[in-house]
């Protein structure tokens, strides 16, 4: 595991989000206000850029289709589908949020089921 850094606080307005890329993965980051989150910027369904979605609570729905999903756990709220999107740590260190990435295979790697 590693923390990285990717932005200052200020950067990600509140109940907005923001992308990053980090090696071929992207990732959402999300300002809910009290605290951020992090997931997989990709929705399950087609490929929408979560980043751009609604913010609610601890939810974004996703621009393209609507679909809901949870910034705590990746679950998809709505439909209710047996999918989930990758969830990552955040935390604020003197002002920058800083995600912490699984040394892993790429998400494309693990969804094709390619081992380590």
């Amino acid at each position: 595991m590693s923390w990285i850094r990717i932005t200052e606080v200020e950067n990600i307005p509140v109940r907005e989000g923001r992308s990053v890329k980090v090696d071929r993965d992207e990732i959402a980051v999300f300002n809910l206000g009290d605290r951020f989150a992090a997931i997989e910027n990709r929705c399950p369904h087609s490929g929408g850029p979560l980043c751009d979605g609604i913010v609610s609570g601890a939810t974004v729905i996703c621009p393209l289709h609507g679909w809901k999903v949870c910034l705590d756990t990746g679950d998809i709220l709505k439909p209710q589908v047996p999918v989930r999107v990758e969830v990552y740590p955040v935390r604020v260190e003197d002002g920058v949020v800083e995600v912490d990435l699984p040394e892993r295979l790429p998400m494309e790697d693990r969804r094709r089921g390619v081992a380590a």
